[in-house]
């Protein structure tokens, strides 16, 4: 078919459809760049003088931006601009809807609803020792209070021999509704979250394991699971809170994580400001199931209190019974493949939510942990039942729980949660010089 009817068909296309038809080939990929179409769509999208009055009004835009801007443009140029405005007015809309601010949780009140509206979803980039990629998006996830669980499964997993990092990714549609429709080949940006490092998975990051699989835990807030017997890739889960997490989803690139705006301390001459009035919110939850969901105010603690470059933030005090808080259920990881599923005994995913005195979030994380035997806890009463502990660590602060196994009514009970905030970030945060 001439090109000439084949351009003029082309100009009756959406925007969604034009970029399909320059799929098909390399000459309708040309044809598709055409910047008289294109410049024509871009301006009814963008038009600054819409007019209900004079209905050809786009028309005489185009035809006047046209003769002007497209012949000294390389081919494509239109096509190009409409897409990065798109992406822009897509980031202005997300960036409204999360303005508002829950003041007891110092999270967006619509995230979720930003979640849905916007079709953001995420994807795992497997990467080789060779350099070839494997892209997988999530099967299936999960909205917690404070967090997204998402996990992938399937059958076409690649050797996990033969693989070096793993790349996770927020998946947004270019196109505000596009990702109702159900094309596979829709245009989509990637946004870099964390880069994982599969050669960690070791003993060492190993938490749990049924008779099935052994999973592992790499930092931040990832778990693989591997199958035991053929020591290959089971399935991937990752837990994202909620801070943050459209922008992180949304406003990298595929190589660059997305960049915290920098932080201005908000400066008080109190001569003990940074160590109190902080609020912590703490779920442990798997597979929609809470085992625990709590919320402790008025937290605060003293300079007598740092050792070791962090301060010590008691939230449930190992000697005051009446703190002491049960679990509900039994604590276990529930996994699913698309051929089996189980649960995983003593593993759970933790959310942790530290506002400080201005309701801000001051530490914020989602990780995979489980419940280990040490000695019995020192310096405390001595109780009747098996004593666990959870511990969390990373750059910002610690987390540790001590529970016991109660017999009698067979369940957990936390009988000492403690915090370990970092001097460095309280300082950095404060602006103070502990």
């Amino acid at each position: 078919m001439p090109s000439e009817i084949l351009l003029k068909i082309f100009s009756y296309l959406d925007a969604v459809s034009l970029l399909c038809a320059g799929c098909v080939s390399r000459r309708f990929y040309h044809l598709a760049n055409d910047n008289f179409i294109w410049i024509r769509i871009y301006s009814t999208a963008f038009s600054p003088t819409r007019s209900n009055w004079r209905v050809n009004s786009v028309e005489k835009i185009a035809v006047s931006v046209s003769f002007l801007s497209v012949q000294d443009k390389e081919a494509g140029y239109w096509k190009k601009e409409y897409i990065t405005k798109q992406i822009a007015s897509v980031k202005a809309a997300l960036a409204d809807i999360l303005k508002p601010v829950n003041p007891y949780t110092g999270l967006p009140v619509k995230t979720k609803e930003a979640l849905r509206m916007f079709g953001l979803g995420w994807a795992i980039i497997l990467k080789e020792k060779s350099g070839k990629e494997y892209i997988m998006e999530h099967a299936d996830l999960s909205v917690n209070d404070t967090s997204v669980t998402v996990i992938w499964y399937g059958k076409n997993w690649p050797c996990l021999a033969s693989l070096s990092t793993l790349d996770l990714c927020g998946v947004t549609p270019v196109f505000m509704d596009w990702y109702k429709t159900p094309t596979k080949h829709r245009l989509r940006w990637h946004s870099l979250i964390a880069k994982y490092n599969l050669s960690h998975l070791t003993v060492s990051t190993m938490i749990g394991c049924d008779r099935l699989i052994r999973i592992f835990c790499l930092h931040p807030g990832l778990l693989v699971g591997v199958w035991k017997k053929e020591e290959e890739l089971a399935f991937v889960m990752a837990n994202l809170h909620f801070h943050h997490l459209v922008e992180r989803s949304t406003l990298g690139s595929a190589t660059i994580p997305y960049e915290l705006p920098p932080h201005s301390p908000f400066l008080d001459d109190s001569p003990e400001y940074g160590l109190h009035g902080y609020q912590l919110h703490v779920d442990l939850h798997s597979g929609g199931v809470f085992y625990l969901c709590g919320t402790f105010r008025n937290l605060f603690t003293k300079k007598g209190n740092i050792e070791n470059g962090h301060v010590k933030l008691i939230v449930i005090h190992l000697k005051n019974n009446r703190e002491h808080l049960p679990l509900i259920g039994k604590v276990g990881l529930s996994w699913k493949t698309d051929i089996f599923d189980g649960c995983i005994k003593s593993c759970s995913m933790m959310d942790v939510t530290l506002l400080d005195e201005h309701g801000k979030p001051f530490w914020c994380f989602s990780s995979p942990v489980c419940m280990r035997s040490p000695a019995t806890p020192a310096d405390g009463p001595s109780f009747l039942g098996q004593t666990y502990s959870v511990d969390y660590v990373d750059a910002e602060g610690r987390v540790h729980v001590e529970l016991v196994w109660i017999r009698e009514t067979e369940e957990y009970l936390i009988v000492n949660l403690v915090l370990y905030l970092s001097i460095a970030k309280i300082n950095h945060w404060f602006g103070t010089e502990y």
